[in-house]
């Protein structure tokens, strides 16, 4: 287990921007190698474990390529931070999320991509949280595809959720834990190495991170220009 631990790999490069530590950027497996971890990091909901606040910054591998006055930096470099910065600091109303805005009983939350995805240079959430986007239920952006999955009808018959009725693809968490509550919740995933995992999400219904992103502009109503969704696509890309 200690030689695993002490094993990291990360993508060294991008077929466009090419080397992803060039020009004082930090990608590849030297920066993940050097960046420090603790369960709880960075919690945007009080639970780092040293009390430290919430920091939206989370990516930090390309801040070097965020400069459009710097002349070294090519196109693709350019995009690349562009879309960091769009993740880490685009703002938009989080609502709906089950195992989020019912659990810190917040209707209403302003985020960014990496409220969620709050742990630092990797993307995954730093606590154990489980969620539902609406990605288990039979209706979903036209975007994705979850056509090919079996659906699959739920009474709650006691508990507050008494009476309910799901009609679900997935039952998530609640098929281990047998309570409504938890019905469609799946874990957050992390983002490294994510533009050679399609397709994407649990049930495979983005077959590309355009699908993905389309998917979270309309679900957040996040209001993504197309040079937006580019950038956003060629930082997930090179994580």
């Amino acid at each position: 287990m200690n030689y695993e631990l002490s094993v990291f790999t990360a993508q060294l490069s991008d077929n466009a921007a090419g080397a992803l530590n060039a020009n004082g950027a930090t990608g590849g497996p030297d920066g993940i190698a050097a960046q420090a971890f603790q369960p709880g990091q960075n919690d945007p909901f009080g639970g780092d474990p040293n009390g430290k606040p919430f920091n939206s910054h989370v990516f930090s591998l390309f801040d070097a390529w965020t400069n459009p006055a710097n002349a070294s930096l090519t196109p693709s470099q350019l995009s690349i931070g562009r879309g960091q910065t769009i993740f880490n600091n685009r703002p938009f109303n989080i609502s709906g999320v089950a195992g989020l805005n019912d659990v810190q009983n917040i209707p209403n939350i302003s985020g960014t991509c990496s409220t969620c995805h709050n742990t630092p240079n990797v993307g995954t959430h730093s606590l154990p949280v489980l969620v539902d986007e609406g990605l288990s239920g039979t209706s979903i952006a036209s975007a994705l595809d979850n056509s090919y999955l079996p659906v699959f009808t739920v009474q709650c018959n006691s508990g507050p959720l008494a009476g309910q009725t799901y009609t679900v693809t997935d039952l998530g968490q609640a098929l281990i834990t047998g309570n409504c509550a938890d019905m469609g919740k799946i874990k957050i995933y992390g983002l490294r190495g994510v533009g050679v995992r399609a397709p994407y999400f649990h049930n495979g219904a983005a077959n590309t991170l355009t699908d993905l992103v389309n998917f979270y502009n309309t679900r957040f109503s996040i209001g993504l220009t197309a040079q937006d969704k580019t950038d956003l696509v060629n930082f997930l890309n090179a994580l």
